[in-house]
């Protein structure tokens, strides 16, 4: 601790922090880890010894980019269960879920703790919270093949006990003597936490109450649950699928598209055609869910040209609001293993990948966000094709040396950059899916990047019926996110978005524009743990989401409007 404390005293002195760290090395070799001065960081603070200082604690801070998005993104795996689906390109390894493989870096953690819900999620938020992360705004993103094909205990089961890790970790573990997994001085201990055993189906239990309960105490825990995120198939989508979903706490669902070519679909057998994709994503916008879809070039039948073209039918109704663009891999373990040993697949080599991904991106609408542009499968499993998991910057550089840009959410976060609120402008983009008119308003700083957004949903007639009442008749918030460093809640930073006052504007801006296109009601899908948040202004408990009458009198903000055409260009 000794020698945490003299760095610590050098970076307050002005020095870079890695030039400190290497002015003072470990006797056996090597540095200090970042983490171990941030523990230090809260024992000085906690003893009296330096006054809370969010400036040091983000220069210290182990990869900050993690939850410069505004919330902490915490991934869980379920266990080893049967797939509907029979895709030719779909790893299979039977200690794992299908499609995951043991060896990626977030199926590693599932692995490790025997798929346990509770500790997937207690260890890692500690592992973060070690990191200097804040924590108290989480989003589980639960990753395992297709979410809806396993039985319905299970999930209620698996979801109660993530949230009873998050109710009952209510501390900081950087804060502690013991970190957990390392000492003061960087060496490895074993992590002394006790794994809860896992029940059998029907059984239910791990952890005292019911969800309901386990969602109530959330609602004000340390670690509050602001998003709540599920894979699956659009095929399994249907009304009473989206009652049960938001039953759970569900807000957002990845679904794997694929592709949006019948033929491709069907050679690849994938078991369903590009109309289901397209009913299951209308229905899950008219129930207001944020909707992720995946998108994989290079799949068997198709070639670059033809992905080019794929890609753009995207945005001609199904209007994702993320896309994961995942380049197919050739896996010894898959059955298109066998075509491309018979000579009838032949991968992309990275240079197409890189060309075509150039090509695509900056076509993609400023209301999308790109989550990833590759799978982060380790090179030593692709057979053939493209091995580097660094596309993304490889794409970044290609673009770069065309002169050409992207626009989605993703490049355009304000991050950790300060906001002056005075000098945003308030952006009303609106543009057309299927079965509704989105509105996608946001907040824009003078060099135009993304300080907050709000998703809004004007339901249009003969869009799906849903069957759930507290949507009828209602226009649908389907998220509201504001951006800068993840920030305790009470917690203040000069110049951060995430505490400007902007989540309330923008609900103000959704409530004008809803009573301008003729709704009195206004339903959001809310998070278990921003539930508070929306009751504070204005919204009552519904049966699954929060329900307010939209006041009569509104006072109008100054907004420029955009419209897109189908194919997301700007036109005025």
């Amino acid at each position: 601790m000794v020698l945490a404390r003299q760095v610590m005293d050098e970076i307050r002195s002005g020095n870079p922090v890695m030039d400190a760290l290497r002015k003072y090395p470990l006797e056996d070799g090597g540095y200090l880890g970042k983490y171990v001065l941030v523990a230090a960081y809260h024992q000085m603070v906690d003893a009296g010894e330096l006054r809370a200082d969010a400036r040091l604690l983000e220069r210290i801070r182990m990869k900050p980019v993690r939850t410069l998005s505004g919330v902490t993104t915490v991934t869980v795996l379920t266990k080893p269960y049967p797939c509907p689906g029979k895709c030719i390109f779909c790893p299979t390894d039977v200690r794992m879920p299908k499609s995951y493989l043991p060896d990626e870096p977030g199926a590693m953690r599932g692995l490790e703790h025997d798929f346990d819900p509770y500790m997937q999620v207690k260890s890692r938020i500690q592992a973060l919270e070690n990191l200097g992360h804040p924590g108290d705004k989480i989003e589980l993103l639960i990753l395992g093949g297709t979410w809806s094909s396993y039985r319905r205990d299970y999930q209620e089961w698996f979801v109660k006990r993530c949230f009873d890790a998050m109710n009952e970790f209510n501390h900081s573990p950087a804060r502690t003597q013991g970190l957990g997994h390392e000492d003061h001085e960087g060496k490895r201990k074993e992590n002394t936490l006790t794994p809860t055993p896992l029940p059998k189906l029907g059984e239910g239990g791990g952890g005292e109450g019911n969800l309901e309960e386990a969602h109530a105490l959330n609602e004000t825990a340390p670690h509050r649950n602001v998003g709540l995120v599920v894979e699956t198939r659009p095929d399994e989508i249907t009304p009473d699928e989206l009652r049960w979903l938001r039953h759970l706490g569900v807000t957002k669902v990845q679904m794997g598209a694929q592709s949006l070519d019948d033929r491709i679909l069907e050679m690849n057998k994938r078991g369903h055609d590009v109309e289901c994709t397209r009913r299951a994503t209308a229905l899950l916008r008219a129930a207001g869910f944020k909707i992720v879809l995946h998108w994989m070039p290079n799949l068997l039948g198709a070639t670059p040209e033809s992905d080019r073209e794929d890609f753009e039918r995207l945005w001609q109704g199904f209007c994702p609001d993320e896309i994961k663009i995942y380049p197919n891999q050739l896996l010894a373990n898959a059955e298109l293993y066998e075509y491309w040993q018979r000579g009838e697949f032949h991968p992309y080599a990275t240079e197409q990948l890189i060309d075509l991904i150039a090509d695509v991106k900056p076509a993609v609408p400023r209301y999308c966000r790109i989550n990833r542009v590759i799978r982060d499968i380790p090179s030593t499993n692709v057979v053939d094709g493209n091995r580097r998991t660094s596309l993304r910057q490889d794409v970044f550089d290609e673009m770069k040396r065309r002169g050409t840009t992207c626009q989605c959410v993703r490049c355009r976060e304000v991050r950790g950059k300060p906001v002056e609120s005075s000098l945003l402008e308030l952006d009303d983009l609106v543009y057309q899916a299927d079965y509704a008119e989105e509105h996608f308003i946001s907040f824009v700083t003078p060099d135009d990047k993304l300080a907050g957004f709000l998703r809004l949903s004007l339901p249009s007639k003969g869009a799906p019926q849903t069957g759930l009442k507290d949507l009828d008749g209602a226009a649908l918030i389907r998220e509201v996110h504001v951006y800068g460093q993840s920030l305790p809640v009470g917690a203040e930073k000069e110049g951060a978005a995430q505490h400007a006052g902007l989540g309330t504007r923008l609900l103000e801006q959704a409530d004008l524009i809803a009573k301008s296109h003729g709704f009195d009601r206004m339903a959001v899908i809310s998070a278990v743990g921003t539930r508070q948040y929306y009751l504070e202004r204005g919204f009552e408990r519904g049966e699954l989401y929060l329900v307010k009458n939209i006041p009569s009198s509104l006072s109008p903000l100054l907004t420029k409007h955009v419209a897109l055409t189908p194919r997301g260009e700007g036109v005025g």
